[in-house]
């Protein structure tokens, strides 16, 4: 479990649902609820949060005991347009609360991201949330928000996985009191299965590789929000709280993390999303 600072816990592994969709998606969903899976994480640009909704619905699992968490886009950082997004996000959801709202990307060029939190706290103060997060912050972005807010969001999702470990922002968000949300846990296309930091605790310990990734970011203290429509898998990536990496090998793969390691380039002082 992770704990935040009122003390609430989120689960050790999240569900991450970009870009389960349509039928499909809403069967992957609810595959994950049954495997045990007690937090949803979707977007406005996502584009299926009436399917989390719908999943949630379907899988019987009390709304209380499952988490969900949206993100509103980059046009709404506007004040109104951000509180606006929650409300249409709640309809979609078929929800009367979302747990977590994120502001998606900061968009430094549009000079909002702070106004967005803003929004969101609102938001939270009205009921509709119950806790606010951001999502590719960088470390000076959240000090703006502390200033504004004289709060720090309770998570920051950010790229997280063995080719980018984001150990200086891991450092500032320990001393902020901000859980790290890791999204793309794995490093899709680029994960690091065959590298032996990797490779060499998984034989060790009798696991797959993907496990050793996910097991790499609990004992970092991160929440990893990995995807997978396939229900062995699912299981496969929530089955990690019982395995043990060694100090060694946590700065081994800690240690496989290159400048360039980012998926596609996403650096939040330049990268924005509408």
């Amino acid at each position: 479990m992770h704990t935040l600072p009122d003390g609430s816990t989120l689960p050790h592994v999240g569900f991450g649902t970009y870009p389960l969709r349509g039928e499909e998606g809403i069967q992957a969903m609810v595959s994950a609820l049954e495997a045990g899976y007690r937090y949803l994480d979707t977007a406005v640009n996502y584009e299926n949060e009436r399917e989390v909704g719908e999943a949630l619905r379907r899988s019987g699992v009390p709304r209380a005991e499952v988490l969900v968490a949206t993100k509103i886009p980059g046009r709404a950082h506007e004040h109104d347009a951000a509180v606006t997004s929650v409300e249409q996000s709640l309809e979609r959801l078929g929800l009367e609360q979302v747990d977590v709202a994120l502001v998606h990307w900061p968009n430094p060029s549009q000079g909002r991201y702070v106004e967005a939190v803003q929004a969101l706290v609102e938001c939270r103060d009205r009921g509709l949330v119950r806790w606010v997060g951001t999502s590719n912050y960088t470390a000076a972005h959240l000090h703006e928000v502390i200033d504004a807010t004289g709060e720090a969001p309770v998570l920051n999702q950010v790229e997280c996985h063995p080719l980018f470990p984001q150990s200086d922002l891991l450092a500032v968000h320990e001393e902020l009191g901000v859980l790290t949300q890791a999204w793309s846990p794995l490093g899709k296309r680029q994960a690091q299965y065959d590298a032996e930091a990797v490779a060499g605790p998984a034989g060790r310990l009798g696991v797959s590789p993907a496990q050793v990734i996910l097991r790499w970011h609990l004992q970092r203290g991160v929440m990893p929000l990995p995807k997978s429509g396939t229900p062995e898998r699912q299981r496969a990536n929530l089955d990690v709280l019982d395995l043990e990496l060694t100090e060694q090998e946590v700065e081994a793969i800690t240690a496989l993390g290159r400048p360039d390691g980012r998926l596609f380039g996403g650096d939040p002082e330049v990268h924005e999303e509408m």
